[in-house]
């Protein structure tokens, strides 16, 4: 493991980050507003073809030798789901903490908001990655269970140690052991969050309360959308029937399928959706939704009208991983980006801005010189206590995963 002594920024990557603004401001409002008390009980760039690097055959699934190149091609690409970034307030194509990276590292980074669902994403690369065929992003982020898919199928790279230093030491204990990333050498967190109740007070007169309300309440009628993500929507639903997402029975999972499609068959659902169910509540085409706490709160904080609840049965809790695609052939570069959000700092500006769980050790004691008022916020820095009451979806064998996927689509006609 490398030293701590990391090379100081640079002035003009210093003087990018002191003058980065926080939304902080607008967040205060949404405070007041009583959205964010903790309630009830117990976080994908399309493939493209190119050279073919060499390739070698093992038992169990085709392991990729890709030549880095990252010392002479200063540039990485990197996708990410849509408002997950820090954003200049007067130029939304720039990103400050990005910026700060190229000053600091010379390596320009193209920056892509094309994630819209693990699964839809995944199926533009995954051809091109079983067959050691390149695609275009150098990162990617993705969900605990898609990270935890391709780190067996062995379709990303591994990290090495030095050049993630700061990854190694910094990470959140609470992210450290976890089953499918043991020794932290393949998967990064990039934030962590919850999943819970969005609706818009424009549209929805009541605040709603619980799954179970969103799912059968009359008002609600035609005015509710449901997550393409089946972890995080019948994960919720699993809560409302009194089932522990973290350990069930596939009994369970057609209970909870079944009140999926009754609320589906009703017309209560009105739509489907990936990570463009925000822009539906917020213009009011939905009134209520399952939604990730940060989008929901972020939206808040720009219109009051819109609300993230905790449900009366819980919330579900996740994060979304860093991964180097295992034909990257700038896995160095991609590396060093990776580091650098690890600098409790840097994680601590992007934490002010996208209202995630930041999973770096050290970001909150950071946070206290960039925006004081976010110290506390436990939907940044959420207590032990607060980590325990949320619900993580257990993990599944693939073949029942399969058939829990093909249960979960026939319903929701995706």
């Amino acid at each position: 493991m490398r030293s701590s002594s990391r090379k100081p920024l640079s002035p003009e990557a210093k003087a990018l980050l002191d003058a980065m603004p926080t939304r902080r401001g607008l967040l205060r409002g949404v405070a007041a507003g009583g959205a964010l008390a903790l309630t009830g009980g117990a976080l994908a760039a399309c493939g493209t073809k190119g050279k073919n690097p060499t390739a070698a055959t093992s038992s169990a699934a085709k392991v990729c030798a890709t030549p880095d190149v990252s010392a002479t091609e200063r540039k990485l690409i990197f996708s990410n789901w849509v408002e997950y970034m820090d954003t200049d307030e007067k130029n939304a194509s720039k990103h400050p903490t990005l910026d700060a990276f190229k000053a600091k590292t010379g390596i320009e980074v193209t920056y892509r908001e094309d994630i819209n669902d693990n699964d839809e994403f995944y199926g533009k690369i995954r051809t091109q990655l079983t067959e050691c065929q390149a695609i275009e992003p150098d990162v990617v982020v993705f969900t605990d269970w898609m990270a935890a898919k391709l780190i067996k199928a062995n379709q990303v790279a591994k990290f090495e140690p030095t050049k993630v230093a700061n990854f190694q030491k910094n990470l959140a204990p609470s992210l450290k052991g976890r089953a499918f990333d043991p020794e932290m050498v393949y998967a990064a967190p990039w934030q962590s969050g919850f999943t819970g109740i969005g609706y818009n007070a424009k549209v929805v007169k009541t605040p709603v309360k619980s799954i179970d309300e969103l799912l059968t309440r009359a008002d609600l009628k035609g005015k509710v959308s449901v997550m393409t993500e089946l972890n995080d929507t019948m994960g919720l639903i699993l809560l409302s029937i009194g089932k522990d997402p973290a350990n069930f029975t596939a009994a369970d999972y057609d209970a909870a399928i079944d009140k999926l499609k009754k609320a589906v068959d009703s017309g209560q659902i009105r739509r489907v959706a990936g990570n463009d169910y925000l822009t539906d509540l917020a213009k009011g085409d939905v009134g209520a939704c399952i939604g990730w706490s940060g989008d929901v709160i972020a939206t808040g904080a720009d219109d009051e009208n819109v609300k993230y609840v905790i449900p009366e049965e819980g919330q579900m809790y996740w994060s979304d991983n860093m991964l180097i695609p295992i034909t990257s052939t700038h896995a160095s570069n991609a590396m060093a980006l990776i580091d650098y959000y690890y600098d409790p700092k840097v994680a601590a500006e992007l934490a002010a801005w996208v209202n995630y769980i930041c999973p770096v050790a050290g970001a909150q004691a950071a946070m206290k010189d960039i925006d004081p008022d976010l110290v506390e916020d436990s939907f940044i820095f959420p207590t032990d206590t607060e980590l325990s009451k949320a619900h993580a979806f257990m993990t599944l064998a693939d073949d029942v995963r399969k058939d829990y996927e093909r249960k979960f689509r026939a319903v929701i006609g995706a």
